[in-house]
């Protein structure tokens, strides 16, 4: 048989006994006791002082404002724009954009047409300078007129004024000579029997007296290879040829626009007439050598030679046909 379990206060729970009883409450006396007198509160007498009251304390002092900031200075106006007082607007901006692009757009054009002249002066470089070499048979060098650009000058086909300057080692069968040439109004507009023509041409030969003894050997065989010595007067206007003991003197002239060379005085074997015939030979070459209607105008006996001035008005400029030096023009 089971048996039930013990609970608290049976016997046997847990093994111990019932516990105790709770022992009597005490009652704790209040003060005074039960018969002690009741302490009555007296009335206030009239004449006592009154009693203290207990102030509130004073509310919180407010912190004091801050102190007032001083007003900001007005701003400086503001620099005027190109429209006024108002900012840039964007047509302002638009207009400095097309202002910019077309001075960039001129630059380049001016260094095209800086480029351009440059090639144009080139160009005609090579083609006068061998013209000038070719009738002259000697080096020479060029320079144009600047009035209008040459650029223009070169597209239009006329030239304000050329300068030719020869080396100075001949004229075509004068030895020793230079040629200054400026030339003036050329216009290369060519028709059937001209490639243009020249308002005006003025020259200035100068013929050393070396190059004249020279000339004379070489053009005048068997008397010209006994010259051995040409000296100048320059004040009885003459010169000498000297030839051994043998002498002429003879006296540079023009003649209706020939330069030739009149014999005055011969010394030794040889005959005046010969003499002069043989040098207006000389001269007559040398003469109708000349290009371009070229004509003597005067000529001077200096110290170290002779200088002529020659020139020519309206020529025409001759055909490849009639003169192949011309031919590249």
């Amino acid at each position: 048989m089971t048996n039930p379990p013990n609970r608290p206060g049976q016997p046997g729970w847990r093994g111990r006994g019932a516990p105790p009883p709770d022992p009597a409450t005490r009652r704790l006396p209040r003060p005074g006791g039960p018969d002690s007198p009741t302490e009555k509160i007296r009335a206030r007498p009239a004449d006592a002082a009154p009693t203290e009251q207990i102030r509130r304390p004073p509310p919180a002092a407010r912190p004091p404002h801050p102190p007032a900031v001083p007003p900001r200075p007005p701003s400086p106006p503001r620099p005027a724009t190109p429209s006024g007082d108002r900012p840039r607007s964007r047509s302002a901006l638009n207009r400095q954009a097309i202002i910019l692009l077309a001075v960039i757009a001129v630059a380049v054009l001016a260094g095209g047409l800086a480029g351009a002249e440059l090639y144009a002066r080139h160009r005609a470089d090579d083609i006068l300078v061998a013209v000038a070499e070719c009738v002259v048979e000697d080096g020479a060098t060029i320079s144009y007129g600047v009035n209008p650009p040459f650029l223009w000058q070169h597209m239009t086909g006329h030239y304000t004024n050329i300068s030719v300057r020869t080396a100075g080692d001949r004229v075509q069968s004068a030895d020793g000579m230079t040629a200054d040439v400026t030339l003036r109004d050329i216009r290369l507009q060519g028709s059937g029997d001209s490639k243009g023509t020249i308002g005006s041409l003025d020259a200035t030969l100068t013929w050393s007296s070396a190059g004249i003894k020279d000339t004379v050997a070489t053009n005048l065989p068997g008397v010209g290879s006994l010259v051995t010595g040409v000296t100048t007067d320059p004040s009885a206007g003459t010169l000498v040829l000297a030839a051994g003991s043998a002498g002429v003197t003879a006296r540079p002239v023009v003649t209706d626009g020939d330069l030739n060379l009149e014999v005055l005085d011969v010394t030794g074997p040889f005959p005046k007439d010969a003499v002069q015939s043989a040098l207006n030979d000389l001269t007559k070459k040398l003469n109708d050598n000349y290009p371009l209607g070229i004509r003597a105008d005067s000529v001077e006996v200096t110290e170290s030679g002779v200088v002529g001035t020659f020139s020519s008005r309206d020529a025409s400029i001759p055909t490849e046909e009639s003169n192949a030096c011309f031919a590249r023009l």
